[in-house]
């Protein structure tokens, strides 16, 4: 096992954005693709080590870039300018991750009929989003993501498989939110499960989590046994 891994440069109208991309060069052919939406500070080391944990797995792993070519927030105002923008406009956000995933699907290297993305925080929200336009793809995997409807994918039908990993007292998103998103998802016909972590707050995946106060803990068993949920749900729906 060798993994490979390169920048891949693409655009949305004037916006240059630089996703990453892990593969393993001892798998021939084609394979299914797992697409990374990041979280509120822009694509970091963080996803891109998931893009090649995923490689490891057999997958072809691509990190995108919601923000632009190197833009990285330092800091919690500077990362809530970032993402406020597309919270703002999620038809917005919606077409820009679609580019993304067009792009991941083009690959050489992707089984274009086979593919999912998975997403962190803001990132949890993006892949909920891109679910909930319709999109043919196989499957989403939101990690401690933000449930908020978008206002603009009524009566859509959800093709995605959809799981929903969640610290039960994230205060990003309270219980009133979990149990909306159940409607919401049920009310689109969508195939969902959602895991519910006791004891844990947002971000619960990233080992630098450490404020209380904000409410982002690093929980390491919520992140093992999220981890595996996915593992289980990409070999099912990639079965």
């Amino acid at each position: 096992m060798t993994i490979q891994t390169r920048t891949i440069d693409y655009q949305d109208g004037d916006v240059d954005l630089q996703g990453y991309l892990a593969w393993d060069d001892a798998v021939e052919g084609k394979r299914p693709g797992v697409m990374i939406a990041h979280a509120w500070a822009g694509r970091s080391d963080f996803e891109n080590g998931k893009a090649e944990k995923l490689a490891k797995l057999g997958y072809v792993g691509f990190a995108l870039d919601n923000f632009g070519k190197g833009i990285l927030g330092r800091n919690t105002e500077e990362n809530s300018a970032l993402i406020q923008p597309f919270l703002d406009d999620r038809a917005m956000l919606q077409g820009r991750l679609q580019i993304a995933l067009d792009v991941l699907k083009g690959l050489d290297e992707v089984d274009a009929s086979r593919v999912a993305a998975i997403g962190f925080c803001f990132g949890g929200l993006c892949v909920l989003d891109l679910a909930r336009t319709g999109t043919d793809l196989a499957g989403v995997v939101s990690f401690h993501g933000l449930f908020g409807s978008p206002g603009n994918t009524g009566g859509n039908k959800i093709k995605a498989k959809v799981l929903a990993l969640h610290g039960w007292d994230d205060p990003m998103a309270p219980p009133d939110q979990v149990v909306s998103l159940a409607e919401e998802l049920s009310s689109m016909g969508a195939d969902w499960q959602l895991h519910g972590y006791g004891n844990t707050m947002h971000a619960f995946t990233n080992p630098q989590a450490n404020d209380p106060d904000f409410g982002t803990v690093y929980n390491p068993d919520a992140d093992r046994r999220s981890w595996n949920a996915m593992q289980n749900f990409l070999s099912e729906i990639f079965a």
